[in-house]
C-alpha cells in the first residue's frame, strides 16, 4: 500500500493519537464490522441486536491498541482489516460466553469456530472468492493465490512452480496489487 493512501495515512494518524483519523476508520469500516459481528452472533438467542455494540467494542479496543502502540504490524488497511475481524470475532464469541446460561453447557472455542456461517454468508464470501480470482486472470496468479489460502509457503510455492522464492514473492506481489485495485477508495 502506498504512503498516500488515505486509509494507511488514518492509521498513522490514529497512532499518533489524532482522533479525526478515528472518525475517518470508523465511518469506513463500521458497517463492515457490524456485519461480521451480525453474522457470529446469529442464531444466538438475545444476541442479534448486539452486532453493532460488539463492532463498536472491537474499534475501540483496536484505536486504543494502536495510540498505545500494540500493533507494530499495523502499517496498511490489509492489516488493518485483519485486525479489526479477529478482534471482531473475539468479542461476539466473549459475548455468548458471558450471555450463556451456566445450565446450557459448556462449550469450546473450538465449537465456537467451527460453526458453519449462515448460508448468505457462505454465499457471499464464496461469491466474494471468486471475483478475486477471476479479477488475476492468469492461471498461474490464481494458483498460488489458492495455495497461499490453503496455507502453503512461498518457498512450497516456488518448488511446485519450479521457480525460485524470489519468484513467488513478485507474484504476490502482482496479486496484493491487482486486488487493492479493486478496493473501493
Amino acid at each position: 500500500m502506498s504512503s498516500t493512501d488515505p486509509v494507511t495515512v488514518w492509521i498513522t494518524q490514529v497512532k499518533a493519537g489524532q482522533r479525526a483519523a478515528v472518525q475517518q476508520l470508523l465511518e469506513r469500516y463500521f458497517q463492515r464490522l457490524v456485519q461480521l459481528a451480525r453474522a457470529r452472533l446469529q442464531g444466538v438467542p438475545g444476541l442479534a441486536t448486539y452486532d453493532e455494540d460488539v463492532a463498536l467494542s472491537a474499534f475501540k479496543s483496536l484505536c486504543l491498541g494502536a495510540e498505545g502502540d500494540r500493533f507494530p504490524q499495523l502499517t496498511d488497511r490489509d492489516d488493518l482489516w485483519r485486525l479489526l475481524a479477529v478482534m471482531t470475532i473475539r468479542k461476539a464469541i466473549d459475548l455468548q460466553r458471558r450471555q450463556r446460561s451456566p445450565t446450557a453447557g459448556a462449550e469450546t472455542l473450538e465449537q465456537l469456530l467451527s460453526r458453519e456461517p449462515p448460508p448468505e454468508l457462505a454465499a457471499e464470501m464464496t461469491e466474494e472468492y471468486r471475483r478475486l480470482l477471476d479479477r488475476l486472470g492468469e492461471p498461474q496468479l490464481q494458483a498460488i493465490a489458492l495455495w497461499k489460502v490453503e496455507g502453503y509457503s512461498n518457498k512450497e510455492i516456488a518448488r511446485r512452480l519450479g521457480c525460485v522464492v524470489r519468484s513467488v514473492e513478485r507474484k504476490l506481489y502482482r496479486i496484493r496489487a491487482l486486488w487493492a485495485e479493486d478496493v473501493p477508495a
